[in-house]
């Protein structure tokens, strides 16, 4: 971490109704999604504040974040992260979402965001330095009331205690005298050994109140004077309104206006379900557009025309590529492709604005704020001083509520009737008008020598931009680093190799998706390691084992997969295994499946899952993320298809755009491996591999290799 001087980390410490209010100021880091593999790098010595730890009168202690909470357990995490270094009693830490505001950005960003599974190990250290920071306070508060040296006091549940035991002050009771202490220039952190909540199973503090239905998500907010909103977004993505005929919903109940918002028309009424019937009889036309006439078949088939480009852009290069694949005895070459899909997020997009008097007001469950506070000031026609933005609990994010469409619409509704009004997408808008995850396809090509050693390995990929859209910055040389993660920076040994790149287009929306360009990356590339393996003759195990003999770390995760899986063990008539390991987001992870085919069907009865993220704050919420995302993943693999007709998307509920049902989940078996710092993401790691893990136990199995998803469209027999 960036050192900072006690001035510049502390920004001040003041006593507000009682409380203890510390501010600190946290190093901001360059952005984490420039580089190939989501790395940050130290790119500027700035400080902004952006944590903020109150302690009550009461000894309630809350911490207010930057973070989305979107059924990832941040929240969780960063509450025991500060509640074990401060000392304080685990049943008294809350933590709540900061208004948008630079005080509060990332550090790894410098912008106020959640993704990149990077909230708690972009914050582990500022936040266990912060806490210690405020414990010293009141350590040297209580030190000073008693007349003693603050050697040897302590805290622990909530109280500053004396060596001896016998005297104690309440965090609460001296919260203002604490305020006037001079904070230590470097606070002094605990010894891992004496933690007592970090590393611990602990139940999520968020989790009662949405068992019991308490929980405040984006559709539960309610404000006086509401209206209703539904929309029609235009069939086409970026065709314009053309004709409305209002008539043809007059004398409909409950109607009060319709608006034209960003990207199609809106019905305003009194409840929603009357909204949304009227927005379905409103007689609306769209504009023709270019894109009419597209395809899926015309998308893959630009895709696939960048494998006989000649102007490819480099993304990595080591050794001599060509000149090793020449040398070669057996040559293997596959190409692979993967679908546009969709995030499906149980809580349909929302938005409830209210547009009046100089001022927006929005309530939204979002991945980023400052996106958000922008779209709202634009369509208002404010300042962004005078939009304020409260963010709910978000009913699933990955990626998708990073973008602030809906809220564009909602406010836009709200300053037409000038009133506030909750805009709810149906599941056909939202399924319909995404901002997918990029249909992508990969050429691979390797050469082996004599004794079925790897000489060289070559990749080219083709897939639209993500980062076109998002962060245009992050594109250097031609190259989407997002659409090559997953690609570049292998642990694998090989003595040569070259990715490049080939920029793909399409008219819809391309947006973040769970683990972004490592979901088909890691299948891609994990799907053709299988078919080398093959080609060597080689266990496809013990081929990974010899590819990352020299990577002591990648090792213990790849046989702690193998071992958990029961590897080489004898399977029922009908079954096979097979094996996948990927590295994202700072973590490491194998997996091994074990399959069957049933009526042709893929039948995943197991997932044995070894996950290295350095270190486990919660081990249940490490292992409830990567159940999370091998299901979100398996369903993508074995179903997950958006497809272009005309220029529409086909696909329009879980009718034709299935999800993984609860009797068809596997049986999730996870190991955590404590691998030292640094500290990796657990959101996203387990999507990668799965869908390799799968194909590759297909191949097991019937001998078929799946090189193109979704599974479903494969004819499989045994």
């Amino acid at each position: 971490m960036m050192k900072t001087s006690r001035r510049s980390f502390l920004k001040s410490a003041t006593v507000v109704g009682g409380a203890l209010l510390l501010e600190f100021a946290l190093p901001t880091l360059g952005p984490a999604l420039g580089g190939p593999a989501g790395r940050a790098q130290a790119a500027a010595a700035t400080t902004g504040i952006n944590s903020f730890i109150r302690i009550e009168p009461d000894g309630a202690v809350t911490m207010t974040v930057g973070q989305a909470e979107m059924g990832q357990g941040v929240y969780s995490g960063f509450a025991q992260i500060l509640a074990d270094e401060l000392g304080a009693e685990w049943s008294r830490v809350s933590v709540v979402s900061a208004a948008p505001h630079p005080d509060h950005n990332n550090p790894w960003l410098d912008m106020q965001m959640t993704g990149g599974s990077m909230s708690i190990r972009a914050h582990y250290d500022v936040l266990r330095k912060a806490a210690a920071t405020a414990r010293e306070m009141l350590v040297h508060a209580a030190a000073e009331a008693w007349g003693i040296s603050p050697d040897g006091l302590s805290t622990e549940a909530g109280f500053v205690v004396d060596a001896a035991g016998d005297r104690r002050f309440g965090f609460g009771e001296i919260a203002a005298a604490a305020a006037r202490m001079a904070p230590p220039a470097e606070p002094r952190l605990k010894d891992p050994a004496d933690f007592t909540l970090i590393g611990r199973r602990i139940d999520r503090p968020d989790l009662p109140a949405k068992v019991e239905g308490r929980a405040v998500f984006g559709v539960d907010v309610t404000v006086p004077g509401m209206a209703y909103a539904a929309v029609r977004n235009a069939p086409v993505k970026g065709a314009a309104v053309g004709s409305v005929d209002r008539a043809s919903i007059d004398g409909m109940p409950g109607v009060i206006d319709v608006v034209e918002v960003p990207g199609g028309i809106a019905v305003v009424a009194d409840r929603w379900w009357r909204a949304k019937q009227a927005v379905d009889a409103l007689a609306v036309t769209f504009a023709e557009t270019p894109h009419d006439g597209a395809t899926t078949a015309a998308l893959m088939d630009s895709l696939r025309a960048a494998f006989e480009a000649s102007d490819a852009a480099l993304a990595e290069e080591d050794g001599d590529a060509e000149a090793a694949l020449a040398d070669a005895t057996t040559f293997v070459e596959a190409d692979y492709d993967a679908p546009l899909l969709a995030h499906a997020t149980m809580e349909p997009m929302n938005c409830t604005a209210s547009v009046g008097n100089g001022s927006c007001e929005v309530w939204a469950p979002n991945q980023s704020p400052v996106s958000v506070t922008a779209a709202a000031a634009e369509v208002a026609g404010l300042e962004p001083s005078q939009v304020t933005v409260h963010t709910t609990f978000l009913g699933g994010g990955f990626g998708r509520r990073f973008e602030p469409d809906f809220v564009a619409q909602a406010v836009a509704a709200s300053k037409a009737v000038g009133r506030p009004v909750k805009l709810i997408w149906t599941r056909e808008e939202d399924i319909q008008h995404d901002f997918y995850r990029p249909a992508a396809v990969a050429r691979f090509r390797a050469g082996l020598d004599a004794d079925g050693n790897i000489l060289a390995w070559t990749t080219r990929i083709s897939a639209p931009s993500v980062m076109q859209h998002v962060f245009p910055g992050a594109i250097e040389n031609g190259v989407d680093p997002s659409n090559v993660e997953g690609a570049v920076e292998l642990r694998y040994a090989f003595p040569a190799r070259r990715v490049d790149y080939v920029m793909g287009k399409t008219h819809l929306d391309i947006g973040f998706w769970r683990s972004v360009g490592h979901s088909h990356n890691g299948f891609f590339t994990e799907g053709f390691l299988d078919e080398v393996a093959a080609a060597a003759q080689a266990d496809p195990y013990q081929f990974r084992r010899r590819l990352l003999a020299h990577d002591a770390r990648a090792l213990k995760v790849l046989d702690a997969a193998a071992e958990k899986g029961d590897w080489g063990a004898p399977l029922p008539q009908g079954r096979g295994r097979g094996i996948a390991f990927h590295e994202s987001f700072g973590s490491l992870v194998a997996q091994v499946a074990e399959v069957s085919i049933e009526d042709g069907d893929v039948r995943v009865h197991r997932v044995a899952c070894a996950i290295d993220c350095g270190m486990a704050v919660n081990p249940d919420s490490i292992e409830a993320q990567m159940e999370s995302a091998i299901v979100y993943g398996l369903t993508a693999a074995l179903r997950g298809e958006i497809t272009l007709e005309e220029g529409k998307v086909q696909q329009s509920n879980f009718h034709d755009y299935e999800l993984l049902r609860m009797d068809e989940m596997p049986v999730v078996e996870t190991v955590i491996i404590e691998g030292g710092p640094p500290i990796g993401g657990i959101g996203e790691p387990g999507t990668p591999p799965i869908a390799a893990a799968v194909a590759n136990a297909i191949f097991a199995v019937t001998g078929t290799r799946i090189r193109s998803l979704p599974i479903r469209k494969q004819n499989l027999e045994v």
